[in-house]
């Protein structure tokens, strides 16, 4: 008899995000006329540069000839997707990056995922509390973390590097031994970031103990202040202990296009094995590529006049993002991030659970967030919002927010 993968049964039915879906269908099919502002899914609404739709136009016009039709393409990119990425990403900030580090994939979320079969089965992971679900999920569905302990909310052999109010959501050394240290900075969900002499820490620990940090660059273009790194290859040593994840869906609005990148430096060896030669196996073994289409629109952010308007256009989401938390501590609402990130930090009302403030801002003001639980134990009592949306959306969303408080 075939024996199903029983992981499957020891996660929630449902991913996060597609039950805030189901409670807002839910809404909908009850309330049909109120109308809905989301701020919750971290999915962009700005419509891709010119820059970028002229260069997807270009790539498919080359798909129609026979003398510059491509089929399958590199595992790990394009050459000219790669050597950008090196150059403009790394290089041209003073690091040493060489081009075959470099590998592009269909996002980060699916790295983020895919490079766990570059560490044992038995490795003791450690995270981030509050965190990205699917960094969790994933691991539990390879058959790590342990049991779930319904009462603490934990799996019982995952190390939550807990991150909350007291220690700036900053969250302190593990005390003890682990194999991989997963980090996101600037943070999903906090919106919080991490000096470079802060972030060092992580790689002198992780060095010490030949750890493996999977550090999570997603959100990097969206750094506004100096002294906050923008690659964890900016700290000494990294590269012999880091894979750096990023993606191209919020800094260039690929969501719909699917295209990122992890870089695995040629000095990761851990017991003999060298994690650079072991993912580009795995890539080749298990992935034919990101399509060329979606590349060429990749190199053009490298390019003018698509790098300007990229540029403009996070601009324009980190204005949201300043209006939204201005307009939240107007009403006394106690905020943290947005200001080098796209999310908003918010601590729930006294006494107030994160689904709890979730039903409440739905059926009051019909403004949609993310629950602070959702993303681990030490998410209790907050909860995300995005900068995702429309101009005119934030600005209803913060006045309805504003009309929430004031009742």
């Amino acid at each position: 008899m075939m024996q199903a993968n029983h992981n499957y049964s020891r996660i929630s039915d449902s991913y996060l995000f597609s039950t805030i879906a189901q409670k807002i269908d839910t809404y909908t099919q009850l309330n049909p006329d109120k109308e809905i502002i989301r701020l919750g899914i971290g999915d962009v609404t700005q419509p891709l540069v010119p820059g970028i739709i002229q260069a997807l136009h270009q790539a498919v016009d080359e798909q129609a000839s026979t003398d510059t039709f491509r089929g399958y393409g590199p595992e790990g990119g394009y050459d000219f997707l790669r050597e950008a990425i090196a150059q403009h990403d790394y290089q041209e900030v003073g690091l040493s990056m060489d081009s075959s580090e470099v590998f592009v994939s269909d996002g980060a979320k699916s790295d983020i995922a895919n490079l766990q079969e570059l560490f044992a089965l038995d490795s003791i992971i450690a995270m981030g509390d509050p965190i990205y679900p699917v960094y969790i999920d994933s691991n539990v569905l390879t058959g790590r973390l342990g049991e779930w302990n319904e009462e603490l909310g934990q799996w019982s052999e995952l190390v939550y590097l807990e991150s909350h109010a007291e220690n700036h959501f900053r969250p302190a050394l593990p005390t003890e031994k682990v194999d991989v240290i997963y980090l996101c900075y600037p943070n999903n969900p906090t919106g919080m970031t991490l000096t470079k002499d802060e972030l060092q820490q992580w790689v002198d620990f992780a060095l010490e103990n030949e750890s493996l940090i999977l550090f999570d660059a997603a959100y990097e273009a969206y750094i506004q202040e100096d002294g906050i790194p923008h690659s964890i290859y900016e700290c000494e040593g990294a590269e012999r202990c880091a894979i750096e994840v990023r993606s191209f869906s919020k800094k260039a609005g690929f969501t719909g296009l699917r295209l990122g990148y992890s870089v695995v430096p040629k000095a990761l060896t851990f017991q003999n094995m060298n994690l650079n030669q072991m993912w580009h196996r795995r890539q080749s073994t298990k992935f034919n590529g990101a399509p060329y289409i979606i590349q060429r629109a990749g190199w053009a952010c490298y390019q003018e006049p698509a790098r300007t308007q990229i540029e403009e256009n996070i601009s324009y989401y980190m204005e949201n993002a300043r209006m939204i938390k201005e307009g939240l501590k107007e009403v006394g609402a106690t905020v943290y991030g947005g200001d080098n990130a796209p999310y908003i930090w918010l601590k729930t009302p006294v006494g107030v659970s994160s689904w709890e403030f979730f039903d409440q801002l739905l059926e009051k003001v019909q403004v949609v967030g993310t629950p602070g639980v959702g993303f681990g134990p030490s998410g209790e009592g907050y909860f995300r919002l995005t900068a995702f949306n429309t101009r005119d959306n934030t600005e209803k969303a913060v006045e309805r927010l504003q009309k929430y408080y004031s009742e």
